[in-house]
């Protein structure tokens, strides 16, 4: 790697006595690295500093990713920060905060098509596994209806019914049925998403899913289950609640 290349090395300005990329052993640059153990074993770090390619003055490109890292806390938190939260980072300029959101939405369309476009979605995880990467980054509440045929698989994209904080006047039984006949489904999961990370189901949204279950007995179409997803946490077992798995409303 060429110190002369600053688009490699990150640049280095003589007053901050910065170290460059080239400056550090050949084991621990970014791209030498990659190469010697895989994408696979490298560190989040490494990874965010190859898709930078360069720091700025007296600051290398791994200490400018590991600035990103320590600030918002986790990759989840990365992603969903905006171009403007991107950029109030020292050293993250338009250019770099583009090149941020885009890794980021490629990572997201590259997990939704690995659901594939019609899933079969007979458990709670299958329908989980749909919507739990959308989820993760939000930090506003959106509400979701799961379009089904009659051999469970999914019709199209998730609807998105609502988005706000889950209430009985925000989530009309109008709306999610109209999309339901819209596409001749003849099920519906309905799904949202809790910002906090705690799936638990609150009173609210209880009584959204009764609601939304007794509208789909008059209109001829099921409603199988109601998925409140939150985020993975290190002592919990799940990052997402089924109302019909944990008997709080009854289905039919």
């Amino acid at each position: 790697m060429s110190c002369n290349n600053q688009e490699v090395a990150g640049g280095y300005d003589v007053k901050s006595q910065a170290l460059r990329v080239c400056d550090m052993p050949a084991q621990l640059r970014p791209r030498e690295e990659f190469d010697r153990v895989g994408p696979e074993n490298v560190s989040d770090a490494v990874l965010l500093a190859l898709i930078l390619r360069t720091g700025s003055t007296g600051m290398n490109v791994i200490e400018v990713s590991q600035r990103l890292l320590s600030t918002f806390g986790s990759l989840t938190a990365l992603a969903r920060a905006s171009a403007k939260e991107l950029q109030a980072i020292e050293s993250i300029g338009p250019v770099k905060a583009q090149m941020i959101k885009a890794a980021m939405e490629l990572a997201q369309r590259l997990t939704r098509e690995s659901v594939g476009q019609n899933p079969l979605i007979s458990t709670p995880e299958q329908a989980a596994a749909v919507l739990r990467e959308r989820a993760r980054i939000l930090q506003h509440e959106v509400f979701w209806a799961l379009l089904l045929d009659t051999k469970n698989r999914l019709i199209g994209e998730p609807q998105v019914i609502s988005e706000g904080t889950l209430n009985s006047s925000l989530v009309h039984p109008r709306e999610l049925f109209k999309r339901a006949l819209q596409h001749s489904c003849a099920a519906v999961i309905l799904a949202h998403n809790h910002p906090s990370g705690d799936p638990t189901p609150s009173a609210e949204d209880i009584k959204v899913t009764k609601q939304l279950i007794g509208a789909g007995e008059v209109m001829g179409i099921k409603v199988l289950d109601h998925i409140v997803l939150g985020h993975r946490r290190l002592l919990a077992g799940s990052d997402f609640l089924s109302l019909r798995e944990a008997g709080l409303v009854h289905f039919g």
